[in-house]
């Protein structure tokens, strides 16, 4: 029995889009890139620069950025909507 949802796979496509599979055999595709376009804030808008938003890991079962610079919740990327 899962006592909690955690991605335990990210596989970056092209595109701003990352391929998740998570613990209990779910797999999503989430589009980033309305999310980082929309973001009038530079320390998210930054994240556009291709380069450095593949540098993505995970980290406790979470998607992570720059030490936590970046992060969404996970119950967003299980359900592949953003916002």
């Amino acid at each position: 029995m899962i006592k909690s949802i955690e991605v335990a796979s990210a596989n970056y496509i092209g595109d701003y889009v990352i391929r998740f599979s998570f613990n209990d055999g779910n797999e999503k595709l989430v589009d980033f890139k309305p999310f980082l376009t929309k973001s009038l804030h530079p320390s998210i808008s930054k994240y556009l620069d291709e380069s450095l938003f593949k540098q993505f890991e995970i980290v406790n079962g979470n998607l992570n950025w720059n030490d936590y610079d970046l992060i969404f919740p996970i119950h967003d990327l299980y359900e592949g909507v953003i916002g």
